[in-house]
């Protein structure tokens, strides 16, 4: 993933500048240091990049927030180049909010810029900032963290109380109201996250085994107990490694893997390029499904909120490996 934002964003970036975002009125928190509290109309106008961290905004933010999102189902936050019609709404927000870790990895730099006058925050920060050792830090990410935290809800759960705090105090009056909608939305992740246990628990240990695009399952495999290969690292803007991916073939062949999985957003034919050679050395490889790495699904699927993305994932894996 690219540590440098290119063209676009840094025009998107003179862009907002030419625009007045310099002179926004409602930051918590100033790189300067000083703190403000929000003093417009309501509902507070909330940006957010993906679609999980929008559905967090709306639930802890309930009637006090609209929110937006810039990436809709089925947009590879890895590949997103921001547009033109971005700059109004990010001028126009009282708060942005995006995932991190470098996920929106042609956008960081923006976003960098902006928390200089606008109240813009990673809903992972809290996490980096309490080191949690939940964080991966693979090997070949530079040194960086595995952005794709909402694969384990638990740890997901978390960011959903640092975004309460961060919303309680930019507008204090209600507070309370963002407090309590957290716990509400904390109490359904952990009955989410136990939906997760209950139901891979059905998959033989030897077969639990999930092969995809690139690697966005990592904590997923962590939390559950699920091994986890990509084809592609972290990023879907890294080229596939051939001998990497022959490693996996011959995996799969000698442990008799029944099924990989083919990812919402990223091109089938990564994936699909397993399958012919495994089925040559007489192993019966199926596409398990589809699954949603990055993004949620389309609003009439079974994927189109965080939860319903999950459980879609759950009950994919477990139907092709059971």
């Amino acid at each position: 993933m690219k540590r440098h934002a290119p063209l676009a964003a840094s025009l998107l970036v003179a862009v907002l500048a030419a625009a007045g975002c310099s002179t926004a009125a409602n930051p918590i928190q100033r790189a300067g240091g000083s703190a403000d509290v929000f003093t417009g109309e309501y509902p507070i106008d909330v940006v957010c990049t993906i679609g999980q961290v929008a559905e967090m905004a709306r639930r802890i933010g309930g009637q006090h927030v609209r929110v937006e999102a810039l990436m809709g189902p089925g947009v590879d936050p890895h590949l997103y180049s921001p547009v033109a019609s971005d700059a109004r709404k990010l001028k126009e927000a009282d708060v942005i909010l995006y995932n991190g870790l470098h996920l929106e990895g042609r956008m960081a730099d923006l976003f960098v810029q902006m928390a200089r006058t606008k109240a813009t925050f990673a809903v992972t920060e809290g996490l980096q900032q309490r080191r949690d050792k939940r964080l991966r830090e693979p090997p070949e990410f530079e040194g960086l963290y595995d952005p794709h935290v909402w694969h384990d809800p638990a740890l997901w759960a978390d960011c959903v109380s640092d975004v309460a705090a961060i919303l309680a105090k930019f507008d204090s009056p209600h507070a309370a109201d963002y407090q309590a909608n957290a716990a509400a939305y904390r109490a359904e992740l952990a009955e989410l996250d136990k939906y997760c246990r209950d139901e891979l628990a059905k998959i033989p240990p030897d077969r639990r085994v999930l092969v995809t695009a690139h690697d966005a399952f990592g904590y997923f495999g962590a939390a559950y107990g699920v091994e986890v290969h990509g084809l592609k690292g972290i990023s879907t803007e890294e080229e596939k490694d051939l001998v990497h991916q022959e490693r996996i073939q011959r995996m799969l062949i000698e442990r008799k893997i029944p099924a990989v999985f083919v990812e919402s957003a990223v091109a089938p034919r990564t994936v699909a390029s397993l399958v012919e050679p495994c089925r040559a050395a007489g192993l019966d490889l199926k596409i398990g499904g589809e699954l949603y790495a990055d993004a949620m699904g389309p609003a009439d699927s079974d994927a189109a909120d965080y939860a319903g993305m999950i459980r879609h994932n759950v009950r994919t894996i477990v139907a092709a490996l059971q």
